[in-house]
């Protein structure tokens, strides 16, 4: 039995969902990770800075 090189869903059962390319799946972004790592860092050099005046 041959196959056919063409992405498929093989999950859908109906002839027609077979034809309809597979959904894409939304990836989660991780744009936010610069916004952190700069929060992060300004709260470990303003509790530094804290410590050593007081």
């Amino acid at each position: 039995m041959t196959r056919r090189l063409v992405l498929t869903n093989e999950a859908a059962r109906h002839p027609l969902r077979r034809s309809l390319p597979p959904p894409v799946i939304a990836r989660a972004r991780n744009d936010d990770q610069d916004v952190k790592l700069f929060l992060l860092s300004f709260a470990a050099f303003f509790t530094c800075f804290y410590s050593f005046i007081f």
